[in-house]
């Protein structure tokens, strides 16, 4: 996974973030700043996801956009 994707755009990023994950607040969007593994986490705390699923979640959207990217 490029993780550039998310760190590297996450002003361009946050709002599709945000869509997809509705229940972040935009001071946890401020604290995850494009950081992977922080918005892993708080996907684990804000959807009852464990590591796995969060992982696979971020993973799924990382790859929709690469994909709208090529």
């Amino acid at each position: 996974m490029n993780k550039d994707i998310l760190e590297g755009n996450w002003k361009q990023m946050r709002g599709r973030v945000k869509a997809a994950w509705g229940r972040l607040t935009d001071d946890e969007l401020d604290e995850i700043n494009g950081h992977k593994d922080i918005l892993i986490g708080m996907l684990q705390e804000r959807y009852g996801y464990n590591r796995e699923q969060a992982e696979q979640q971020v993973r799924n959207f990382v790859d929709e956009v690469e994909r709208e990217l090529a």
